[in-house]
């Protein structure tokens, strides 16, 4: 819709230095001073006073500051209002999908789904999932993505300001690196991890998580508990790399194939379901009604 130098533009113009916008658009300052540079060029314009003390807007710099305002929200606002028209011709709803909060029970539950809401499509949206990028999302439903589905409890959706649909209760499992003397278990017990570590997610993330972590240390001291932030690539590769254990989902099996996952004894499950905007479109709440209709019908 627009040239995104300005968005550059506007990020150098209120940080004050090339330097500081770049940190704040986590690119190099060389890469900010060339977009600046050929955005003057393509202008035939000075924008900047450049000088030992830092950087400051021309009176050109600053009449295209306030118009590139305007120019950048009303494009957004202009795109959005065309997703808006399209989801309500084809009543898509956008589903946030990362390597840990794969779609699972709502592929098995969609073609039900359907049958409820005949006009209704689902559009897969990938998404980076950090720490940071994830709780943007979730306190943002409905601006990019419409639900995502992961692991969460009331704790978990307060915090993140969001709402949850519960799908199942899954099991908490048991990943080891395949040379481990665990992977040759048919299931793994808290005793058979005596003498191992044992990786948890850090508490405070899950309420039934920080059960079996009390547990842990209240019955099983020969247990080294390692904590972790988050559920990420990264964690998966250090519990291949380190020996340890992981507690983690059957969902997640195939995250790394140097890792085998074993059901365990532990009396440890999560729920699993569908993240949304407290205050949700016509077009979530259509497909959560739908949803709910299904999980009803499968208990009668």
């Amino acid at each position: 819709m627009y040239n995104p130098q300005l968005d550059t533009f506007v990020q150098v113009a209120e940080s004050g230095s090339f330097s500081a916008a770049a940190q704040a658009l986590y690119i190099t300052p060389t890469a900010v001073i060339k977009q600046m540079n050929l955005l003057e060029a393509r202008l035939g314009l000075t924008l900047f006073n450049r000088t030992h003390r830092g950087l400051t807007l021309t009176k050109a710099g600053e009449s295209l500051l306030a118009d590139a305002r305007h120019i950048i929200s009303y494009s957004h606002e202009a795109v959005e209002r065309a997703r808006s028209a399209e989801r309500s011709e084809k009543r898509v709803i956008r589903v946030g999908v990362s390597l840990m909060t794969p779609v699972t029970h709502l592929s098995a539950l969609w073609q039900r789904v359907r049958r409820r809401c005949p006009s209704m499509a689902i559009q897969v949206v990938s998404f980076e999932n950090t720490r940071v990028n994830s709780r943007q999302i979730l306190a943002s439903f409905g601006r990019d993505i419409d639900v995502v589905a992961g692991v969460f409890d009331d704790e978990f959706l307060r915090q993140r300001g969001c709402a949850g649909l519960p799908l199942a209760r899954v099991p908490l499992v048991c990943a080891v690196p395949v040379e481990s003397d665990l992977a040759s278990l048919e299931r793994v017990g808290l005793d058979d991890l005596h003498g191992h570590a044992l990786m948890l997610i850090q508490r405070g993330w899950n309420e039934d998580i920080d059960r079996l972590r009390d547990e842990v240390r209240r019955e099983h001291s020969q247990i080294e508990v390692r904590d972790f932030e988050q559920y990420k690539a990264e964690v998966f590769n250090e519990c291949a790399s380190s020996g340890a254990a992981l507690a983690s989902l059957q969902m997640w099996e195939s995250v790394h194939p140097l890792l085998k996952t074993l059901p365990t004894t532990w009396d440890c499950s999560v729920t699993y379901g569908l993240m949304y905007a407290p205050d949700p479109s016509d077009h979530v709440s259509a497909l959560l009604d739908a949803v709910r209709a299904e999980l009803g019908a499968e208990t009668v």
